[in-house]
C-alpha cells in the first residue's frame, strides 16, 4: 500500500508543493506541527465552560457493562443479519461501481492515454491542457466525504438501496480512477510503445500490454477499496441510508445498550473475515485462492442484487430528473453561512485542528503498538501479546469515527475533543495495522550484526531499525492527516464540532445553498491539506 500514500489524496498531483520551504527543513515542520497541536489542545482545554461530561461517566461504564451480556434474541438476531446484509450489499456494489468506473476512468486520465509524462519526448501542449483537466475535475467527487454525498442523494432519491450504493461509488470511483492511473503510469512502457509504433491503436495497446502488468496491483487496490467500502456503508447507515449503521443509532437513541454491543459484534466480525480475507490474497498467490475468492466475490455481488434490489430505472425517471435540478437550484449559487466568513473560517480552523490533533495522537499510539503487533515473535509470551496488539488494531479499525464520537460523547460535552479522540482510536486501529507491515518487512540484518559484534539491544534498535522504519512511518501518518480531515465531517455531524457540525445544521435547517458553500470549503481544506502533505514529504526525502 506504499503507493496510496501520495495517490488518494483530494487536490491533485501536488508537483508544485516542493516549492514550499520552511527554515530548517523537516526540523522547521516538526516545530510548526508540535506548536499547532499543542496551541489547538491547549485553546480546548482551556476555554471557557466545562469540557467533561461529568454525569456521562457513570453511564460510560454502564455501557461497557453491557459488552458481556449482548442482546441474542432470535428477533434482534434476525434484525442484525438483515442489517448486516444491507451493510454489505452496499459495500459490494459500491465498490464494484467504482473500480468499473475507476478502470474506465483512471485509463482516459492516465499520462500514458494522453502519449505525455516520461519517456515522451514531445507532446502537444494541448495534450497537457486535456490531461490536467480530466485529473482536476476528479476533484470535486473525490474531495467530498461519501456521507455528504448520501445526505445529498437521500433528498432526490429518498431511502432507496441506490443511495448507499451511489454514495460509495461516486467517491470511491473518483479515488480509484485516480490510483489506477498511477498504476498504469508506473507500469513498464517498452511493451506498449512497441505496440504504438508498429500502429496499434491506444486502447488495444493498453489492453494487450499494459493491463496484464498491472493487473495484480488493481486487483490488490479493488480489495483494499472493499475493507473501506465496508466501513462507509456503517456511516452511511447513520446518516440514513440504513443497515447496520441506522439500528446502531436506533439503540443508542433507545439507551438499548445490549443492542449495541451485538451491532457493534457483528461489525468487528464482519472487519475481521475481510480483514482475513484480504490478507489472504495479499499473503498468498495461486490459482486455487484466485479463483475461490472470484467465486466468492461473484456470489457476493448475486446475493447485494437479490437483496437490495436495486432499480437503475429510478435515475433517470422523470421525478428523480425534477427532484435533482430542483436540488441544484437550491444549492447553486453556494452562499456562506450565518455569520459569513467569521463563522465559516473559524469552523475551517476547528476542522484542520481536529484533524492535526487526531492525526498525531494516532500516529504516537501506534508507532506503540506497531512492534508488538507485528508478526515474528520468537517466545509464547511476544507471540500472545502480538495476538492481543493484533486484534486490538482490529477492533479499532473495524468501529467507524461516528460510533468512537458517540462513546467518546459520553466522557466529554460536545465540542472538538470528542471529535479527536473519536478518529485518533479509529486511525490508531488503520496506522497501527500499517506501521506493523512495516516493521514485518524490515531487514534485520544490520541489527542482527549489531547485536552480534556487542551493542546494546536499545542501540541497534535505534541505528538499525529505526532509520529504516521512520520514513515509512512518516509517510504513511501524512497520508491518515488527509484522510482524517475529509472524516472530520462525520464526527462533526454526530456533534463534534468543526464543518461537520456546520454543515449537520444547514441540513436540518435546508438551508441548501449554504450547504454547497461549506462542501466548497471542505474541497478547499481538503487541497490545501494534500499541499501541505506533499511538500513536507518532498522536503523531508
Amino acid at each position: 500500500m506504499d503507493a496510496l500514500t501520495r495517490l488518494e489524496a483530494p487536490g491533485g498531483t501536488g508537483d508544485r508543493t516542493g516549492r514550499w520551504r520552511l527554515p530548517g527543513g523537516g526540523r522547521g515542520w516538526a516545530g510548526l506541527w508540535v506548536l499547532a497541536v499543542v496551541w489547538s489542545v491547549g485553546g480546548w482545554l482551556a476555554a471557557e465552560g466545562p469540557v467533561v461530561n461529568v454525569s456521562g461517566w457513570p453511564r460510560f461504564a454502564e455501557f461497557f457493562s453491557a459488552a458481556l451480556s449482548p442482546d441474542l434474541s432470535v428477533q434482534f438476531l434476525l434484525r442484525t443479519g438483515e442489517a448486516a446484509l444491507s451493510t454489505l450489499s452496499f459495500a459490494v456494489l459500491g465498490t464494484l461501481a467504482a473500480v468499473a468506473a475507476g478502470l474506465v476512468v483512471g485509463v482516459l486520465i492516465s499520462e500514458t492515454w494522453w502519449g505525455i509524462g516520461p519517456g515522451t519526448l514531445t507532446h502537444p501542449p494541448v495534450r497537457r491542457v486535456g490531461w490536467l483537466l480530466t485529473r482536476f475535475g476528479l476533484a470535486v467527487p473525490r474531495g467530498i466525504h461519501e456521507a455528504v454525498w448520501a445526505l445529498l442523494l437521500l433528498s432526490v432519491l429518498g431511502r432507496d438501496p441506490l443511495v448507499g450504493v451511489l454514495a460509495i461509488a461516486i467517491p470511491f470511483g473518483a479515488i480509484t480512477a485516480k490510483v489506477y492511473a498511477e498504476i498504469i503510469d508506473e507500469s513498464a512502457r517498452g511493451p506498449y510503445e512497441a505496440l504504438r509504433a508498429s500502429g496499434s491503436p491506444r486502447g488495444p495497446a493498453l489492453l494487450y500490454a499494459v493491463l496484464p502488468i498491472a493487473w495484480p496491483a488493481l486487483v490488490s487496490y479493488a480489495f483494499y477499496r472493499f475493507e473501506c467500502a465496508v466501513r462507509s456503508a456503517v456511516i452511511l447507515g447513520m446518516v440514513g441510508a440504513g443497515g447496520l449503521g441506522f439500528e446502531l443509532v436506533l439503540s443508542f437513541s433507545g439507551s438499548r445498550h445490549t443492542e449495541v454491543w451485538t451491532l457493534i459484534y457483528a461489525i468487528v466480525l464482519i472487519g475481521a473475515v475481510v480483514d482475513r480475507w484480504g490478507a489472504g490474497l495479499r499473503l498468498t498467490t495461486g490459482a486455487l485462492r484466485s479463483g475461490v475468492s472470484a467465486v466468492a466475490a461473484i456470489g457476493l455481488v448475486a446475493a447485494a442484487l437479490v437483496h437490495l434490489g436495486p432499480d437503475l430505472s429510478r435515475m433517470l425517471s422523470t421525478r428523480t430528473i425534477d427532484l435533482l435540478a430542483a436540488l441544484m437550484a437550491d444549492m447553486v449559487p453556494p452562499r456562506l453561512p450565518e455569520g459569513g466568513w467569521a463563522r465559516l473560517l473559524e469552523a475551517s480552523l476547528v476542522t484542520l485542528q481536529m484533524s492535526l490533533a487526531a492525526g498525531t495522537l494516532a500516529a504516537l499510539a501506534a508507532v506503540a503498538v506497531a512492534f508488538v503487533a507485528a508478526r515474528g515473535g520468537t517466545t509464547p509470551g511476544r507471540r500472545a501479546a502480538g495476538t492481543v496488539a493484533r486484534w486490538l488494531l482490529l477492533v479499532t479499525r473495524s468501529l467507524p469515527p461516528p460510533v468512537w464520537a458517540l462513546l467518546a460523547l459520553f466522557l466529554f460535552l460536545p465540542g472538538p475533543l470528542p471529535g479527536v479522540l473519536a478518529l485518533g482510536v479509529y486511525n490508531f486501529g488503520i496506522l497501527g495495522r500499517l506501521y506493523a507491515e512495516v516493521v514485518e518487512n524490515l531487514d534485520r540484518r544490520s541489527h542482527d550484526h549489531l547485536v552480534a559484534t556487542g551493542a546494546p539491544p536499545v542501540s541497534a534498535f535505534g541505528y538499525a531499525i529505526i532509520p529504516q522504519a521512520s520514513g515509512r512511518f512518516l509517510a504513511y501518518g501524512l497520508y491518515r492527516w488527509e484522510v482524517a480531515m475529509r472524516e472530520t465531517v462525520v464526527v462533526g455531524i454526530i456533534g463534534a464540532g468543526g464543518l461537520g457540525r456546520l454543515l449537520e445544521d444547514q441540513r436540518v435547517a435546508f438551508d441548501l445553498a449554504a450547504m454547497a458553500g461549506t462542501v466548497l470549503a471542505l474541497i478547499v481544506l481538503s487541497a490545501l491539506v494534500d499541499m501541505i502533505s506533499t511538500a513536507i514529504r518532498r522536503t523531508l526525502r
